[in-house]
């Protein structure tokens, strides 16, 4: 077996525990998974399971994709991620969410949603200038470097630029419910990406 899965974000929605409480979870479709590729020592110098998720037609792969797909009989699929591997595994062997059950923690990764270009104020919280009092400084950086030395801005100053669309994991998110007949995992939280974005749910390391 392996430690995780490929899934896709469904959206959002509230569910009640055990308890009556209300509680915010983020629908993720994890699975069916296929194993593409299993990396052995002898072969590759490591162990790892490489898994398969998101049927998409064949003109949309390139001919070595196809052909490696083609090795263990699986239709053409857009997604391919290595994963820990635990256990004995097959080729073509299917993974479903059952992997995960009712109460276990785990970590999602995704891509952040894409904000474009933005500000220092918003993309690192700059507290801004006064608004009144015939100010000119309102949402500007200010100051950004030395004088005559170095004569440059320094490195990883913080400045305006492109924000978002950058991988996001988010650690200790709790299974509220596990539905393995429809591949549906029920997390507690918010996962990175928007709606129909690509996820990654593993068995968290702070459990």
């Amino acid at each position: 077996m392996t430690n995780g899965l490929l899934g896709k974000k469904l959206g959002m929605t509230q569910v009640y525990d055990d308890g009556g409480r209300l509680t915010t979870v983020t629908v993720v479709q994890a699975g069916p998974c296929h194993i593409s590729a299993i990396k052995t020592k002898e072969r590759h110098g490591y162990e790892a399971v490489q898994l398969a998720f998101g049927e998409v037609p064949a003109r949309k792969l390139t001919k070595p994709e196809l052909g490696h797909l083609k090795k263990a009989n699986l239709p053409p699929t857009r997604r391919l991620k290595e994963f820990k591997k635990t256990g004995d595994v097959e080729l073509g062997q299917v993974l479903k969410a059952d992997l995960f059950q009712k109460g276990d923690w785990v970590d999602v990764e995704g891509i952040s949603k894409g904000k474009g270009f933005q500000g220092v104020m918003k993309r690192h919280n700059y507290r801004g200038g006064p608004e009144t009092h015939g100010s000119m400084f309102h949402r500007a950086p200010g100051s950004i470097g030395a004088s005559s030395h170095p004569s440059r801005v320094w490195k990883n100053k913080a400045l305006p630029g492109h924000m978002g669309s950058e991988r996001i994991t988010v650690q200790r998110l709790k299974v509220v419910e596990a539905r393995p007949d429809e591949n549906l995992l029920f997390i507690s939280g918010a996962v990175p990406g928007a709606t129909g974005g690509f996820v990654t749910v593993r068995k968290s390391k702070k459990s």
